[in-house]
């Protein structure tokens, strides 16, 4: 058996909820990207889900490539390490990037960066989740979902590597038992 959400977790957001914000958001996209042919890359590992949530509902001409970038290596706000970079020569091309929350914005917008530095004509940025943070820097161009400055779990998001699986959305309680 998996390990089990501790006490005092609160579902935010049911699957049939994300759902129905994915199906909102990857319309709003697909108006604007069906004469693109993006290149849609998901930025692992908490952006898999989302990215093929997305796939799925996009009907139009997409290329898919992903980076890996990594900031929380048990700790939040490590360091950004690129482990893997972009295959597919972006210059001239519209690139969706997709990831799983917008908190700080240090990775999505490292990553954006760094697209851009490659010559890509347009990125476009796009969360599940939006936390609301203040200070938080840039902007994200599509938000499926807004939440609470919150330790979020589920459809990608982690904690410690758990419960990425979940299909909703759920808050940790303030203080995490320390088995998690």
């Amino acid at each position: 058996m998996g390990q089990s959400l501790p006490d005092g977790t609160r579902c935010l957001y049911s699957a049939a909820e994300v759902d129905a914000a994915v199906d909102r958001v990857a319309v709003q996209m697909a108006v604007r990207l069906w004469d693109a042919k993006p290149i849609v890359v998901c930025v692992m590992t908490g952006g898999l889900p989302f990215t093929g949530d997305l796939l799925r509902r996009f009907y139009f001409d997409l290329e898919l490539d992903y980076v890996h970038a990594a900031r929380y290596r048990g700790v939040a706000g490590g360091d950004l390490r690129f482990l893997r970079a972009l295959e597919r020569p972006v210059a001239g091309r519209t690139v969706l990037l997709v990831d799983d929350v917008f908190d700080e914005g240090v990775t999505l917008c490292a990553v954006r960066d760094a697209v851009a530095a490659r010559g890509a004509s347009q990125v476009l940025t796009a969360v599940l989740v939006r936390k609301a943070v203040p200070s938080a820097p840039g902007q994200v161009d599509y938000v499926a979902l807004e939440a609470p400055n919150e330790f979020l779990v589920g459809r990608g998001m982690d904690c410690d590597g758990a419960f990425r699986q979940l299909s909703g959305i759920y808050a940790l309680p303030p203080n995490p038992p320390e088995s998690l």
